[in-house]
């Protein structure tokens, strides 16, 4: 059986709402970053990155959310274009890889520098939170044109936007103020949390009690850089 390995995190979230959507049985592993279960040996083996999520797929080993939600959806020919050289698959890997390298990374960093970053923080901040409302603007446009990511099709790049537009107010830190300037995002995100496998998916965080406590033991997994600022 496949092994999913998770925790409640926006891109460990976007594979399990694929799962689900698939209906694919699997095993659920948690993996409870705040106590450094991502750098244990058996889990570097799997991802030798030491992030969440991935899977194990008999042989097949495949960690990165976006990598992951590409394989499932190849493997079972199902939200995705599958024409190689079609105009259709060009705009998924497009808008797939612009979550996986824009609105991903630059919504992670806006969350770290708002809500974790120790002071002086005006600087990296306000580059990041730029660059966040700067690539959910784009969604937006894109969205004011599109009713799902691709057209008229739901397929993996919504479950991908899904999984950081649920936490958008969060990232820009503006509250419920943020659906006034990004109402077709908010269209879209609840029209997805409408579906069956978004309330299957987020059953998963009930399943194991993941730490919450952000004590030091968390900081040091969770920010690993910091030690080398201590003198």
């Amino acid at each position: 059986m496949l092994k999913f390995y998770y925790n409640a995190a926006p891109n460990p979230m976007k594979v399990a709402l694929l799962l689900e959507e698939l209906g694919l049985p699997y095993e659920p592993v948690p993996v409870d970053t705040r106590k450094g279960e991502q750098f244990s040996a058996g889990y570097l083996k799997v991802n030798p990155n030491g992030k969440v999520p991935a899977i194990v797929d008999g042989d097949v080993r495949v960690f990165d959310s976006n990598a992951i939600l590409l394989y499932l959806a190849d493997r079972e020919r199902r939200f995705v274009p599958l024409d190689p050289g079609s105009a259709e698959r060009g705009n998924l890997l497009s808008w797939l890889m612009f979550v996986a390298s824009g609105v991903g990374p630059f919504s992670g960093q806006s969350v770290h520098f708002r809500h974790a970053a120790p002071e002086p923080k005006e600087y990296a901040l306000n580059r990041y939170d730029f660059e966040a409302h700067r690539h959910w603007k784009l969604v937006e446009d894109h969205l004011a044109k599109s009713h799902y990511m691709l057209g008229k099709e739901y397929s993996i790049v919504d479950m991908a936007f899904w999984g950081w537009a649920r936490l958008l107010p969060y990232v820009l830190g503006t509250g419920e103020a943020t659906w006034a300037a990004y109402p077709q995002v908010k269209r879209l995100l609840d029209e997805i949390n409408a579906r069956p496998a978004v309330a299957r998916a987020d059953a998963l965080k009930t399943r194991h009690a993941f730490k919450t406590e952000n004590d030091d033991e968390a900081k040091r997994f969770m920010f690993p850089q910091n030690e080398r600022l201590k003198k």
